[in-house]
């Protein structure tokens, strides 16, 4: 997981660099906001970029908050909340970069299809996901998120799939056309 975490970092960090300003983003099921907050804090502009962390767990959700408050980024909001609840994002504007790190893992191949599927309701055209899931011994479920962004119109920028260890980590932008 730390490997991991080392590479989501540097892509979020080659995200924002190439961004346009201003930039916006969102991580649904943040955790700690590990993946996000020390980018934030380290990236030249990062205190000004406005965030919002959705992480169902309230404990979760507090350690995020008062990291967010030690580092010194106000425009951080985190919601304790279900991230697979539409009403979770009313009223939030969509982002040109978003996070669902140990997001596929965690549900079944449909709802992964329905997850992409949905993104671009939550993304400004062109944004940027960052996106992992794990492998197994007998498989490698990532072929499956990775042709789902495909047909969802996606541009692979970026993948890791080191062959010894079980994570994946990919990058993918989203069309600048298309359905909203």
């Amino acid at each position: 997981m730390a490997r991991r975490l080392v590479v989501v970092r540097q892509y979020l960090s080659s995200a924002l660099a190439s961004a346009a300003a201003p930039v916006r983003l969102l991580s649904i099921c943040a955790g700690e906001g590990r993946d996000v907050l020390p980018v934030l804090a380290a990236q030249d502009g990062g205190r000004d970029v406005p965030a919002v962390l959705v992480e169902l767990s309230p404990v979760l959700a507090a350690r995020a908050r008062s990291t967010a408050a030690g580092l010194d980024l106000p425009r951080v909001e985190v919601r304790a909340a279900d991230a697979g609840a539409t009403a979770t994002y009313a009223g939030l504007e969509p982002a040109d970069i978003l996070l669902a790190c140990g997001v596929f893992g965690n549900v079944s191949h449909e709802d992964m299809c329905r997850t992409v599927a949905a993104l671009p309701a939550l993304t400004k055209p062109g944004a940027t996901v960052i996106w992992t899931r794990g492998r197994r011994d007998d498989a490698d479920p990532s072929r499956e998120v990775r042709s789902q962004f495909r047909a969802e119109g996606y541009t692979e920028l970026a993948f890791c799939a080191p062959g010894d260890a079980r994570f994946r980590v990919g990058m993918s932008r989203r069309p600048e056309t298309g359905r909203p």
